[in-house]
């Protein structure tokens, strides 16, 4: 068995009934924040390597799974004891990373907790399931790359407002989530696939990576974003279709760099 799977939490774009305040939104605006055809991008290359891959079809409006249920304030949560502002793309999104307003009145506690248990927890089970699937296969070690796109400039949501981004952005929270030697395998096979790739900035990992990457227990979590200009109009949010299924061979050629890699290294 391979020691190695992918996860995509924000490529989802199904809206739930139980969120109305995000039914009929126009399109541009629901998919501001989405990582729109990620799951294709990825899926292309690991289809044909084997990789396992995880995804969730629901938006991240409605549950952020690179968040955590606690990340809620009391403009997204009734009753919650964190102030208002405070986690407005938190778990439950009240505004979009350009400040358009999503969550006008903020849901009941009962509605968060039913959104947790049926769309966040089943994510990160399967997660568990897959690094428990690893350990049992007799593998010490099990990487996971969980996979993202960014907007091509920082907008004043983020830490680098007004500010280009390079094309990928590799994250370990400052070195914590993972070994060295896989964070510098995944570097190298992007830059080996064509890509201008930065480490730790302006996305250090998100509560994924956090979670799950934890090198004492043989568990190994980076995180990559990728520059959404490279493959989609991000004002129509509609892809480039030369440019896409370029990206998605660059992927594959990412991918294949880093199963070699951790093939050779889990078989000495």
């Amino acid at each position: 068995m391979l020691p190695f799977f992918i996860s995509v939490p924000h490529a989802g774009e199904r809206v739930p009934i139980e969120t109305p305040w995000l039914k009929d939104l126009p399109e541009t605006l629901l998919m501001c924040d989405t990582d729109r055809f990620v799951d294709k991008i990825y899926g292309f290359g690991a289809e044909s390597l084997g990789i396992p891959m995880i995804v969730t079809d629901i938006h991240r409006y409605v549950i952020d799974p690179n968040r955590l249920p606690d990340d809620v304030d009391e403009q997204s949560v009734e009753g919650n004891p964190n102030p208002r502002g405070k986690f407005t793309t938190g778990f439950h999104w009240s505004q979009t990373t350009t400040g358009a307003p999503l969550i006008k009145e903020p849901i009941s506690r009962a509605l968060h907790e039913e959104l947790t248990t049926k769309y966040f927890w089943p994510f990160h089970k399967r997660i568990e399931e897959q690094f428990a699937a690893i350990k049992r296969s007799g593998a010490a070690n099990a990487y996971h790359l969980d996979g993202h796109s960014m907007p091509s400039q920082g907008t004043a949501a983020h830490r680098d407002p007004g500010v280009k981004r390079p094309q990928i952005v590799v994250s370990d929270q400052d070195g914590k989530s993972c070994e060295g030697w896989y964070k510098d395998t995944v570097i190298a096979a992007y830059e080996a696939a064509g890509f201008e790739v930065a480490y730790n900035w302006p996305y250090k990992g998100g509560r994924i990576t956090e979670t799950y990457g934890q090198p004492a227990k043989g568990q190994h979590t980076v995180q990559v974003e990728m520059n959404r200009s490279l493959y989609m109009d991000e004002i129509t949010k509609q892809r480039k279709d030369e440019a896409f299924s370029d990206i998605q061979k660059r992927v594959f050629k990412a991918l294949a760099l880093i199963v070699e890699k951790i093939s050779a290294r889990t078989t000495i």
